[in-house]
This record gives C-alpha cells, sequence and structure tokens, in this order.
C-alpha cells in the first residue's frame, strides 16, 4: 500500500516503510510540461511522461463527507488501488453505484487543478451517475444532458472556494482533453474526455 506525505516543496511517497521517491510539490508541474495529443487518444491533454512523473488528485465531497488524496500514476503506471479509491470516491452517491472513472477525465482534472496553482481540494459534486440517477435530475434541470458522459463515468462537475469559474474553466480547456463547461450560476465547472468543446459562460 502506498502512502503520500507531503510538506512544503516536497511530497515523499513510501511503500512498506522504505521511501521510493521524492519530488517537489506538484503545484505547477503540469504546468511545467507541454500539452501534447497523448498517442493513445486523440486531441486530448498529453503529460511528460518520463523519470520521477507523479499525477496526484484531492477532492471532497459535501453530499458524503468523504475525502481523497492520493497519487494515482507513477513513473508512466496508473495504480490500479488508488483509480479503485477513485472510482469509490467518485460513485454514483445516490444509488451506491461505483463504475471505472475514465482515466484521461481524471488526467484532465488532475492537470487543471495544478494549473490554477492551488492546494485545496476539489468540491466533487457529481462524478459517475447512473441511468436513473440522471434522468431524476434531468426531470429536475434542463441543463443535464439525456446521454450525460456522466453516465459513462467520463464526466466531473468541479467547484474550488478559491478560484472562479472562468479561472477554472480556462484551465480546463488549456489542456485540450474533452469538454468544458461553465456553470457560472451554479458556480462549477464541468470536465470531460468527450469530444473537445466549451460552453456556458
Amino acid at each position: 500500500m502506498f502512502q503520500v506525505s507531503g510538506r512544503t516543496g516536497a511530497l515523499n511517497m513510501t511503500h512498506n516503510g522504505k521511501t521510493l521517491l521524492t519530488r517537489r510539490a506538484l503545484l505547477g508541474a503540469f504546468a511545467a510540461t507541454a500539452v501534447t495529443a497523448a498517442p493513445t487518444y486523440s486531441g486530448a491533454a498529453g503529460f511528460l511522461r518520463g523519470g520521477g512523473d507523479i499525477r496526484r488528485i484531492k477532492m471532497y465531497s459535501g453530499r458524503t463527507g468523504e475525502n481523497i488524496d492520493t497519487v494515482y500514476w507513477i513513473e508512466g503506471k496508473y495504480i490500479k488501488e488508488a483509480l479503485n479509491e477513485i472510482n469509490h470516491f467518485m460513485r454514483d452517491w445516490r444509488q451506491n453505484e461505483a463504475k471505472a472513472i475514465d482515466t484521461r477525465t481524471i488526467d484532465v482534472m488532475a492537470a487543471s487543478h495544478n494549473l490554477l496553482d492551488v492546494t485545496e481540494p476539489y468540491m466533487l459534486l457529481s462524478g459517475y451517475r447512473s441511468p436513473k440517477t440522471n434522468a431524476m435530475l434531468r426531470a429536475r434541470s434542463s441543463g443535464v444532458a439525456k446521454k450525460s458522459l456522466h453516465m459513462q463515468a467520463q464526466a466531473a462537475d468541479l467547484r474550488l472556494r478559491s478560484r472562479s469559474v472562468s479561472q477554472i474553466a480556462r484551465a480546463a480547456a488549456s489542456c485540450k482533453g474533452g469538454g468544458v463547461g461553465r456553470y457560472s450560476g451554479s458556480n462549477f465547472v464541468h470536465m470531460d474526455c468527450g469530444v473537445v468543446r466549451t460552453w456556458g459562460r
């Protein structure tokens, strides 16, 4: 089991008590890399691959009271246990159903967070949605798509207290990894790994 302990300017990772690697804080890490098309999918955000590259996601849920702060990718490989934690965290809490979240969406979320140069975690408003939950939300709001990528576990609705909707959306759009929707009235940004597009204000 990997354990992560952070301190100013460094990130320590240990496995069975042994330090695996030490890296500077992730703030700006993705921002310092070139954004290119990844070889496995067209038009998505690419990240620098090579020695010492790590990816981390930090979120909390006001709905469930849960928090997550995990390194999910190290040295070119996704960490299965960390992805399982993310899948559970981003589950449809109304139905208590989980689905594997598309790693492309997680990467866009993580890259956007680092481009914003913040330490606070995202507030996750919505991750995976079961068809039942999506239909219920659609009945309440015209802003919910009938074929929402949330049902494919390819989207997330996120908020940060210290950054505006416009700031978050600009960071996400710069990744060119999928759709970015601005919902200023509800104070959140939608990110997905579908067709590159933007909407909202």
